[in-house]
């Protein structure tokens, strides 16, 4: 008989958040209008379809993995995302998110959490919508996958890589 492993051995899996679980194209218009709506576009998170595909992949992980969210959405809206999880019924952590004044490109941010996490975690996999993080990402040797289930948006591909705001 097998006994399940204690939490924190078993081996973790990482997800994003926008575009990979949740569909932001209902509020990439505030992204486009000028001067950009940042707050308005992250307080619209609420209301972000699931995606179907993510969630799937990310409920299949669960049963031999633990799971930890990687986003690039700013730490005030740790609240509101951790209500958007709970609303679809996916676990509401660990949710690793930017520090509010860390405008960097998410490929950076997300290499150095991972860099950090390694040290105490076996990480198996990664899932990004950004084809740039996952360039990054793929050149260290990280197992990461590109979610290609809602297509990238060049505007949020902006947000990510050259402004450092998700």
């Amino acid at each position: 008989m097998s006994v399940a492993p204690e939490p924190d051995t078993r081996p973790l899996a990482v997800f994003d958040v926008d575009g990979v679980l949740a569909d932001v194209t209902h509020r990439l218009h505030h992204l486009r209008a000028r001067p950009q709506r940042w707050e308005r576009f992250f307080q619209a998170a609420d209301r972000d379809p699931l995606l179907v595909e993510g969630a799937d992949r990310l409920r299949a992980a669960l049963v031999d993995h633990d799971v930890l969210y990687l986003t690039g959405r700013p730490e005030r809206t740790r609240r509101l995302t951790e209500r958007w999880l709970a609303r679809h019924d996916l676990p509401t952590g660990p949710l690793v998110m930017r520090s509010d004044d860390d405008h960097r490109p998410a490929r950076w941010m997300k290499r150095e959490v991972l860099r950090r996490l390694s040290a105490t975690r076996d990480i198996v996999s990664v899932i990004d919508d950004d084809p740039a993080v996952v360039a990054v990402l793929e050149a260290d040797g990280w197992p990461v996958e590109l979610a290609t289930w809602l297509p990238h948006s060049s505007t949020l591909q902006s947000a990510q890589e050259r402004q450092g705001r998700t």
